[in-house]
């Protein structure tokens, strides 16, 4: 009761605004956690693969939307390597992620998920306002462990390749039939205005913003851009 209590007055003492952004700091927190996480277990993301990915979106907590339904829905971010694949990551753009069936074997529990965006292609989708995957974009479930030499050629070919945390284990997933959209909304409230995802994704000037540092920290620290390497 004492622990609700102090719940709500801090709900009560922060301003609405100010509730929204921290709300979106907490979403890119989660993808930040989810992401190093799949990276730094045995079978998790090959880091071979991520060497080649072009994006990165993280959906934390993807929930069921009804009991027997197959759809789901999720909120995350993406981030880009910019500077046409050599550069840093780029500020994260909000996005959500609906519909599709994600599988009998999550059941009743949230799952995680990580998209792998690995090439130019896939990069023209998210500039979009909304694409389907597996309709617009090919998407396949994508090999785990610490190399992606057991991956099959379907797998080599898709222009997406997704992951699922469910129970604390990662696995490749099918996500055909998803929508995968900008939140307009939560990028508004992360930046302070309405953005564009071009503007964001292919590092057009714009800086990380506070909340996103975590995430985009991650990203780089487990795959640093590519001109710095030797």
């Amino acid at each position: 009761m004492k622990r609700f209590a102090a719940v709500l007055l801090l709900f009560l003492a922060v301003p609405g605004a100010a509730w929204a952004q921290l709300k979106e700091t907490r979403r890119l927190d989660a993808c930040r956690e989810v992401f190093a996480e799949a990276m730094g277990v045995k079978e998790g993301i090959p880091s071979d693969l991520l060497e080649k990915a072009e994006c990165v979106a993280v959906v934390p907590g993807v929930k069921k939307a009804a009991l027997g339904v197959g759809g789901r829905f999720g909120y995350g971010a993406i981030s880009c390597r910019t500077d046409q694949g050599r550069g840093p990551w780029s500020p994260p753009l909000m996005v959500s992620l609906k519909g599709g069936s994600l599988g009998f074997q999550i059941g009743g529990q949230e799952t995680d998920l990580v998209l792998l965006f690995m090439n130019q292609k896939a990069i023209d989708y998210l500039l979009r306002n909304k694409f389907t995957l597996g309709a617009d974009a090919s998407i396949a479930a994508g090999p785990v462990g610490r190399s992606a030499a057991a991956a099959t050629d379907a797998q080599m070919r898709a222009e997406i390749l997704s992951y699922s945390r469910s129970r604390g284990l990662f696995a490749g997933l099918s996500l055909e039939g998803a929508v995968l959209k900008q939140d307009e909304g939560a990028n508004e409230r992360v930046y302070g205005e309405k953005i564009r995802a071009r503007d964001l994704l292919l590092g057009k000037g714009r800086e990380v913003p506070k909340a996103g540092k975590g995430f985009v920290e991650a990203l780089t620290e487990f795959s640093p851009p590519r001109r710095a390497r030797r």
